[in-house]
């Protein structure tokens, strides 16, 4: 099985941004402990903090992956396009956040590319990535 992780704007800073919302841990720390706990799975990632690298992303593994963990971060409530590439592939893609996007700002309660995705996990901290990944391992 081979699953990407895709993260959008800001979440390069994961471990120093906002620790109270986002956590302390850094995504390389989190990205290893993934790979070793599930040597199984083939991973990738990939940040972008550019709407545009995104959608390349996706149209590029959109076809050969087996899944796709989209965290689109604040392009979630904004992007169109993100919304677009995503239909326009054939590989499934889990929506996921770190905070509950429900209990934040109105603006980040509204998500463009929810209808999308075959699902959406949020507000569980760097958990929502792992059970996205156990969501994967059981189709």
């Amino acid at each position: 099985m081979k699953l990407i992780i895709i993260n959008g704007p800001n979440l390069n800073l994961l471990g120093k941004r906002e620790p109270s919302i986002y956590g302390t841990k850094t995504i390389e720390t989190f990205f290893d402990s993934i790979k070793q706990e599930y040597a199984e799975i083939e991973f990738d990632y990939y940040q972008s903090n550019i709407e545009g690298e995104i959608i390349n992303k996706i149209q590029e593994v959109g076809f050969s992956y087996d899944g796709i963990i989209l965290n689109a971060g604040a392009y979630t409530h904004t992007s169109l396009a993100i919304a677009d590439a995503i239909s326009s592939i054939t590989t499934p893609v889990v929506e996921v956040h770190i905070s509950n996007i429900f209990s934040r700002e109105t603006i980040r309660q509204t998500s463009l590319i929810s209808a999308k995705c075959i699902g959406q996990i949020s507000g569980f901290g760097l958990l929502s990535y792992t059970l996205a990944i156990e969501y994967f391992k059981k189709i």
